[in-house]
């Protein structure tokens, strides 16, 4: 028996015409993400002359992955699998500070592979993120062993 799939879309978050891929779907109790970046937010930083570094970008990505967890039927503590991609390894701190400023309170964060690519969809995008949830589960109640 197959689990039924849902189209996850969030209202804040569009899926340009004729795209080939979902920002989101929710299988069963689990909730699959593409990854997110800040466009279009980075780009119009850029154009107003100042540009998102690593922290705000993040933080702006993180908060996409929010409000498709949450029109998936959950919340942040259902976050529990992080993929993050950035253009510069040198990044790492301050992607790493979003996170924790993200994920404060959790009981423990979610878990995590960070790599460095060579570019982005965008030049100006330093910072891409995948992301995995179950809607069954809360890791800002589970106990540290």
């Amino acid at each position: 028996m197959s689990a039924a799939v849902q189209r996850v879309q969030a209202g804040s978050l569009s899926e340009p015409a004729g795209s080939t891929w979902s920002n989101a779907l929710r299988i069963g109790n689990d909730v699959v993400m593409s990854g997110m970046t800040g466009h279009p937010a980075t780009r119009q930083a850029l154009k107003a002359g100042a540009p998102l570094d690593a922290y705000a970008q993040t933080l702006v990505v993180l908060n996409k992955i929010r409000a498709l967890v949450e029109a998936a039927g959950g919340h942040v503590g259902n976050l529990y699998r992080l993929t993050v991609y950035v253009t510069d390894i040198a990044d790492k701190e301050d992607v790493g500070r979003a996170r924790r400023d993200f994920f404060a309170g959790h009981a423990v964060f979610p878990t995590s592979t960070l790599v460095e690519v060579s570019a982005l969809v965008f030049p100006e995008l330093r910072v891409e993120i995948e992301a995995g949830a179950r809607l069954d589960l809360d890791l800002r109640t589970v106990e540290k062993r």
